[in-house]
């Protein structure tokens, strides 16, 4: 009898956590940290390359010394940032990030631009494997960017819509923010260069 019991009670609640979206809540939680690792993994990456950039255009003569520090001053901002699993839950502490992470994406855009001007960087095979190495990176985190803002929206959705929301408020899961920033095209787009010499005019 009380086996039966048991069982009964543990069919329902099943039932009920299922119907309430619990189990999607687990699910697409995992998903955003997953996501969110990969983001990190991919922004790291590029931290990692940018000091290589940086020494290998410091050899060039007469380099813009303001287009370098920017670039150095940017990462050092952004790599100081503790991204924590957490941060995925703080509105404030995920725009900040974002934020320096926009930057040094432009400073590094901005880098690529200004050596183009330099015919004995782009005669550099060192500095062109570098910039290979970043373009790729840069599609790298535009790519896994994409995937996590996706899965936020899920997740987000989720958290709003009735039933689900109820078991959001009774199990405290709050909305998640994401990569929103105005300039979210530019920020996201990897640096366009071409190491090209211009076609001559006719």
């Amino acid at each position: 009898m009380l086996r039966h019991l048991i069982v009964s009670v543990t069919t329902v609640l099943t039932l009920s956590l299922t119907g309430c979206g619990y189990n999607d809540f687990q699910r697409l939680d995992e998903e955003v940290k997953a996501g969110w690792s990969e983001v990190l993994n991919q922004y790291q990456r590029r931290a990692d390359l940018s000091p290589n950039i940086v020494a290998t255009v410091k050899g060039e003569a007469n380099f813009e010394q303001e287009t370098l520090t920017k670039v150095v001053e940017a990462r050092a901002k952004a790599t100081s940032i503790q991204a924590t699993p957490e941060l995925v839950n703080n509105p404030e502490a995920f725009q900040k990030f974002q934020a320096a992470q926009g930057e040094l994406t432009g400073a590094l855009s901005r880098l690529l631009v200004v050596s183009e001007q330099y015919p004995n960087l782009k005669a550099n095979q060192g500095f062109q494997d570098l910039r290979v190495q970043l373009e790729g990176t840069e599609n790298r985190i535009t790519v896994a960017r994409n995937r996590y803002i996706k899965t936020v929206a899920d997740y987000n959705v989720l958290v709003r819509s009735v039933p689900s929301n109820f078991t959001a408020m009774a199990m405290g899961y709050q909305v998640k923010p994401s990569f929103t920033v105005p300039n979210e095209a530019q920020i996201s787009a990897p640096p366009a260069v071409s190491f090209d010499k211009p076609a001559a005019k006719p």
